[in-house]
């Protein structure tokens, strides 16, 4: 298990590189039998005691998530919209990161059932919120509580599932291709039909493959705005694909919840 990396890159995580960080967050890579379902594992700790609660926000991305706090363990999927989340006091929350479409061989069910519904975490874990609480948040460093994490899932594992690994192919062309706009792009490159596309997105990842499209391209701008200096939007908006600014102020804030221009402006 590789050790931990410590707050870069962002993978949308809202101004996590200001100067002054409320938290502190770790990335450990998973052990190579479990990596084909698990992107990383995820631990954020926190000590505001004594000061004003700060309230953090995540772009979403197409990945489902396994997260164990105090008094808390679910499985939630993709998000369209962005997560905020209050951190108070001190305390840490622990999570497992699925690749887009890992989850599924998991819990053999649409993953678009979970966007309004968190599944209990016995069908990653095999044991109940309660007890990988009390197994996981128990550990002293990030990586025993992934290590831990890991122990209980390695007999959970279900067999390799290679329409992820070709999801995953996918996304990771989605992701690298910053002007990409177009779902048909995607259907030449990849020679698939539109209608298998749409179908495994939705059954796997839980989001459209617009709107995956739509959520790289606005991290990415969002990425890029945290790096401070002088901006120019319309230029930034034309490298994305958007053929007016417009366009790319309504994405943005639909994605996000502020304009670009408020997003700037934020601490």
């Amino acid at each position: 298990m590789a050790m931990p990396e410590h707050t870069r890159p962002s993978m949308g995580v809202m101004h996590l590189n200001r100067r002054e960080p409320r938290f502190r967050l770790s990335r450990i890579q998973p052990a190579a039998d479990v990596g084909f379902f698990i992107k990383h594992y995820w631990i954020v700790s926190w000590d505001l005691t004594g000061e004003e609660p700060h309230t953090q926000a995540v772009i979403p991305n197409p990945c489902a998530n396994l997260v164990v706090e105090k008094g808390s363990a679910f499985i939630y999927g993709a998000a369209k919209h962005v997560y905020e989340k209050q951190l108070q006091g001190s305390g840490c929350a622990f999570g497992i990161k699925f690749r887009p479409g890992g989850l599924y061989p998991f819990i053999k069910q649409p993953v678009t059932a979970l966007h309004d519904r968190p599944m209990d975490v016995r069908a990653v874990l095999g044991i109940d919120g309660t007890a990988a609480e009390s197994l996981i948040l128990s550990r002293d460093s990030a990586e025993d509580m992934a290590a831990e994490a890991e122990r209980l899932i390695r007999p959970m594992l279900p067999e390799e599932d290679q329409t992820v690994a070709w999801l995953n192919q996918v996304i990771d062309h989605i992701q690298a291709d910053k002007s990409l706009t177009r779902v048909e792009d995607i259907c030449m490159h990849f020679d698939v039909n539109m209608r298998t596309l749409q179908r495994l997105f939705s059954q796997y990842v839980g989001l459209t493959p617009k709107w995956v499209i739509k959520l790289y391209r606005l991290q990415h701008a969002a990425e890029v705005m945290d790096q401070g200096g002088s901006l120019n939007l319309l230029q930034l908006a034309h490298e994305l694909g958007y053929h007016d600014q417009s366009h790319f102020i309504r994405d943005f804030k639909a994605a996000v919840g502020v304009t670009p221009a408020s997003y700037m402006a934020m601490e």
